[in-house]
């Protein structure tokens, strides 16, 4: 073993230049020179969402949890945010990180549970506090069994049967919700208010307690007195609960202008197939597009036919999302064949928040936002210079350590750390490239400490040559036994190391998952850099009088070893006496 390391360790060598030279090609082929850094570091939003099951107990499944992320990223992508980032992490988490800063809508439609719903409306009114009043009754005290909606907040929307084609590849903005405004004046109908600044952190939905009996069919329901006054004292302000969908629901409209008394869900957001926005052919306002399934196009049917035959101005019905109203079209006549359109005094970013919210708003499990991080451009920009100012602090600390310690074996650190940072950054660029690993701060993080991990090795392996040389071996036989006794050593550190970033990788949520991936692929590098290019190294400078004879500079001087002479070389006073060739005085022989 020890003739094969030593007769051609220039092989080593020139394979690792052949690997560099080859991730350096692709990276040129790639036109790609720099990692992808993470949004700590480039400015952006990072959004953790822990998952829950929709019926309040049990785990959730591992294909819910994906289901749920095709969803988000749908979502996300179709408003028009590029490079977002959606990953699974553990049993139970998602991680959402998406670029740029001032984010705060993007952070409420992905923490949004998304649950959809249909509802009939069977009143609104202003969602500011009023005085609670008594229902109104009839003229034999009874409450009205009809209750009609007020006249004050007007539907901005109307819905009718699609008789236009649905234009296709259009990009989506984020969800923003399409509230009604109320009016003093029957006319004309108001534009839909938007609030796209400030995310509402709850749902305004409501359940009216001991709700009545609708026998299996939402669609007979009919508010009585009590639920009216409760209705009456309601208001925006009041904490959300749970969106039964069996059961009636106050619910608000986002700029929280508008209540509603909504009767149980009609339809479900799992009966709609498609939503899209666009201008229909001849048109030119801006409409959304509604395709359901077949099950759904037969409940929607039977659902626009009763709400057509209510009385003008009560025949509306709610699209709810998560308890809010996000638009209350109105209905005027059956509407067959699964397809309608909903128009209005739509804007094209309206209309596509609108299509957006129905093609994506339906989740199999609920969501609590566990963490949200948004970091400006610049802090990211400061934070990276901040993390490569640190590691060259690391970097200078631990070459100045090698030279006035081991002097000319610090060379060796210097080429060893130089050929590691190399492979590290290719390794880097190219993942970023493919897998879409991205750097973030808690990864550069792993790289510094990376630095300490390479620099170990070099410890091990040149304290148990200096060992070997102490106990008498020539350098040359030295760097080979002391070699075979460091590498087990050098080998059980790093498996310590990289046994530990593989638990955190699979135990860790969020960023500490890029520190445990960069520690562990740069252990990994350590191992490949001193077994193929430290030690061969070593192993060729033995070679040379520099290092062979112990110059002292070498590091390998008997004065800075401790001992006397290296093994090989003989003490000055005890060479032998040169012979004389004088003859004795006087002649003596």
């Amino acid at each position: 073993m020890a003739t094969t390391t030593t007769s051609r360790p220039g092989r080593n060598l020139i394979v690792l230049g052949v690997v560099l030279v080859l991730l350096f090609g692709i990276m040129a082929l790639a036109k790609t020179w720099g990692p992808k850094l993470g949004l700590d570091l480039r400015g952006g939003t990072t959004i953790t969402l822990t998952a829950k099951s929709l019926a309040g107990g049990g785990n959730v499944t591992a294909e819910q949890l994906s289901e749920a992320k095709n969803i988000i990223s749908q979502r996300v992508n179709g408003a028009g945010v590029g490079e977002a980032e959606i990953a699974t992490s553990g049993s139970d988490h998602i991680t959402v990180a998406v670029p740029g800063a001032n984010q705060d809508a993007l952070v409420k439609q992905v923490g949004q549970t998304a649950l959809l719903y249909f509802r009939v409306v069977y009143d609104m009114q202003a969602g500011a506090p009023v005085p609670t009043t008594p229902p109104s009754a009839t003229p034999t005290g009874k409450p009205s069994t009809t209750p009609k909606p007020s006249t004050t907040p007007k539907p901005s929307s109307t819905i009718k049967p699609s008789t236009s084609a649905t234009p296709k590849g259009r990009a989506w903005s984020s969800v923003l919700g399409t509230a009604v405004a109320p009016t003093p004046t029957p006319t004309p109908t108001p534009t839909p208010t938007l609030k796209p600044s400030t995310p509402v952190p709850s749902t305004p939905g409501t359940t009216p307690s001991t709700p009545p009996a609708t026998n299996g069919d939402p669609l007979s329901y009919q508010p009585d007195a009590a639920i009216q006054a409760q209705f009456a004292a309601f208001t925006c302000d009041k904490p959300a609960s749970t969106d039964d969908p069996g059961k009636p629901l106050f619910s608000c409209s986002r700029d929280k202008a508008t209540k509603y008394l909504l009767g149980p869900a009609i339809l479900l957001g799992t009966d709609l197939s498609d939503a899209t926005a666009g201008i229909p052919q001849g048109g030119f306002q801006w409409q959304v597009n509604l395709k359901f399934t077949g099950e759904g196009g037969d409940k929607f049917l039977k659902a626009t036919t009763a709400i057509s035959q209510r009385p003008q101005g009560s025949n509306l019905f709610a699209i709810v999302l998560d308890g809010e109203t996000i638009s209350s079209p109105s209905v005027s006549q059956p509407i067959p064949g699964g397809q309608a359109e909903i128009t209005g005094s739509f804007s094209e970013s309206e209309a596509r928040d609108l299509a957006n919210v129905l093609k994506y708003g339906a989740l199999p499990v609920s969501f609590d936002v566990s963490e949200v991080n948004t970091i400006s451009p610049q802090l990211g920009g400061d934070q990276l210079s901040a993390g490569i100012t640190a590691g060259l602090i690391g970097l200078g600390l631990v070459i100045i350590f090698s030279f006035l310690y081991y002097r000319g074996l610090g060379l060796v650190v210097v080429m060893s750390l130089a050929v590691a940072g190399a492979l590290t950054y290719a390794a880097v660029v190219l993942l970023g490239k493919t897998m879409g690993f991205t750097l973030t701060l808690a990864g550069i993080a792993g790289l510094i400490v990376a630095i300490g991990i390479t620099a170990d090795s070099f410890v091990i392996y040149f304290e148990r040559l200096r060992d070997e040389v102490r106990e008498g071996r020539s350098l040359r036989s030295s760097v080979e036994t002391g070699w075979a006794r460091a590498k087990h050593t050098i080998i059980a550190a790093d498996s310590i190391s990289l046994l530990a970033a593989l638990v955190l990788y699979v135990l860790a949520v969020g960023s500490v998952k890029g520190f445990a991936f960069t520690l562990g692929l740069t252990t990994l590098i350590d191992l490949l850099v001193v077994f193929v290019f430290t030690k061969p190294l070593v192993t060729l400078l033995a070679r040379t009088d520099f290092f062979g004879h112990g110059h002292k500079l070498s590091g390998l001087d008997p004065e800075h070893l401790g001992v006397e002479r290296l093994p090989g070389q003989m003490k000055p006073s005890a060479r032998p006496a040169a012979k004389s060739t004088r003859k004795p005085v006087g002649g003596e022989a």
